[in-house]
């Protein structure tokens, strides 16, 4: 009983998935891809984002449970000036009720983006060793350049084991000259 009851608390989060904003790149290959304009709730604090993730996360939560909003993956995380956004399907607009409680609404235009996306926990070393593949890449592509700050995509949740979560880094890019 115990074995089965820890094979569901892994596979759990696998099989009963949030809506996804936009779809994940596969781990290893970097890629451009535009995001979609949205809704996002944005939770913020002073500092560097992996010190301050429990402090960002506890204010999203308690905003998305007391309006009943389904989780939407992935989880966007701004490394520093640490900031961690969730995104709002289109079906749960409605339910989103202005900014408060710690919690500030913002809607964000299309995004282009180069990503790359690995698999392991969200840790700092991970995140720096995909942002730094990920900018020796971009360097690569001539038509391109940065147009912003790495950040973080996170899209498994908490319980699941650090070997099997998906994570990715992007970097916002524009036409190169622009």
């Amino acid at each position: 009983m115990t074995k089965l009851l820890a094979l569901w608390f892994c596979l759990a989060p696998i099989l009963m998935a949030a809506a996804q904003a936009f779809p994940p790149s596969p781990a290893g290959t970097p890629e451009f891809k535009t995001l979609p304009a949205g809704m996002l709730l944005k939770s913020a604090a002073a500092g560097d984002y992996f010190a301050q993730s429990g402090r960002l996360f506890r204010p999203l939560f308690a905003y998305i449970s007391k309006h009943d909003i389904a989780m939407t993956t992935p989880v966007e995380a701004r490394m520093d000036g640490a900031a961690m956004f969730f995104w709002v399907a289109a079906s749960e607009r409605a339910k989103v009720a202005g900014s408060g409680e710690g919690v500030e609404v913002i809607e964000v235009p299309e995004r282009h983006v180069a990503s790359l996306g690995a698999r392991g926990g969200y840790t700092e070393s991970n995140f720096r060793r995909t942002r730094d593949e990920l900018l020796v890449w971009l360097r690569t592509k001539p038509d391109v350049q940065p147009a912003g700050e790495p950040y973080a995509v996170f899209w498994n949740g908490p319980f699941l084991p650090g070997f099997l979560k998906h994570y990715e880094v992007h970097v916002p890019v524009r036409p190169a000259g622009a």
